[in-house]
């Protein structure tokens, strides 16, 4: 039975491969609170809200193993990405992060994890990536909320890793990413959930409780084309809300992020348009081994070509040890920092 379940999901990636381009699947249906798939066709998955922050998976552009961030009230293009954001467990007593975007596919030996959607935790059996979840729309705590779950195929180490989103109403520059574990998974040290693509809006500044962190002050004299160490931040630095919850924000230093001069090999999906933004994460209830880590970059993923003003973040993530129902939340405000942190602090 194991040989002939293998068999069919090998047969529905192929046919995936052959598929349309996301171009040609349905586009979302969109009401006045919220943006969910079509359904009973081959469709583009994605979710969120009708006026605010959207969520992607592939066949969407860009590479597998990666939820898409799409904040389109920024002036952006509806496939235009933000951010993306990475799963990378971490096995007990291990140090080594699995890399949903960069570890072989198990299922067809294509780079990237399948992510598949599903609209409960019980969904754990891969299907179409075109054929997604609609999403589930109903009340928690007075609130108005869409709830769809993403699944990962198995890591290499082990991992077995799924998350539920949730948008509020209320919120709507916001998308809560609840992490988990399947009963079959190694034990967890932990399930880091990371923005990837911090270099795009070249983020340089770090919002802390004692002030700004510039990622020049970091990473003074780096001008490699790698990823620079990370660099960690404990709890007690972060800015605390209102509520009494950690926020991690960054954001570019620069005035118009869209008027950047280029290197003349840069890659035209680097160059940003649009409104520039202040990014977060933050968790409803921490743990006092929360910390936030950034790294940095000075030339584009993949490429040689410099950053305009030099390096940037890359990759932003909160990391506390693992348990299941771990809720962060990733947010992409038009706001600027410090209108931003005002509002978090009322």
């Amino acid at each position: 039975m194991k040989t002939i379940a293998a068999l069919l999901i090998h047969l529905l990636w192929l046919t995936d491969a052959l598929a349309q381009s996301w171009t040609e699947l349905a586009p979302p249906v969109v009401d006045q609170q919220w943006v969910r798939p079509a359904q009973g066709v081959p469709a583009q998955p994605v979710w969120g809200h009708a006026h605010g922050i959207r969520v992607g998976l592939a066949p969407m552009p860009g590479p597998r193993g990666l939820l898409r961030i799409y904040a389109p009230y920024l002036g952006h293009k509806v496939e235009r990405v933000i951010n993306f954001i990475a799963f990378e467990p971490i096995v007990r007593g291990q140090e080594h992060r699995s890399l949903s975007e960069l570890e072989m596919s198990g299922l067809d030996n294509v780079r990237g994890k399948r992510f598949w959607s599903g609209n409960d935790s019980l969904s754990t059996m891969p299907v179409s990536p075109i054929m997604p979840a609609n999403g589930i729309v109903e009340k928690n705590n007075g609130q108005e909320t869409l709830t769809v779950f993403v699944f990962s195929e198995d890591f290499e180490s082990g991992a077995q890793v799924y998350t539920r989103l949730r948008f509020y109403a209320h919120k709507p520059y916001e998308v809560e990413i609840t992490t988990y574990a399947s009963p079959m998974s190694k034990a967890l040290d932990y399930f880091i959930v990371t923005a990837t693509m911090g270099n795009y809006a070249r983020l340089r500044n770090l919002y802390l409780q004692s002030g700004i962190t510039h990622s020049h002050s970091l990473w003074p004299d780096y001008d490699g084309n790698a990823f620079t160490p990370h660099a960690h931040f404990p709890v007690q630095q972060m800015v605390v809300s209102s509520e009494g919850y950690p926020y991690f924000i960054a954001a570019p230093d620069e005035v118009d992020p869209s008027q950047a001069t280029y290197a003349a090999d840069t890659n035209e999906h680097w160059k940003y348009y649009g409104k520039k933004a202040t990014q977060y994460w933050y968790v409803p209830g921490y743990d006092v081994q929360l910390e936030g880590l950034v790294n940095g970059r000075y030339t584009y993923w993949a490429s040689k070509s410099p950053i305009p003003g030099g390096i940037s973040y890359e990759n932003f993530e909160l990391k506390a040890p693992f348990r299941n129902g771990y809720r962060f939340v990733f947010g992409v405000s038009p706001l600027s920092p410090n209108s931003f942190i005002q509002q978090v602090k009322k």
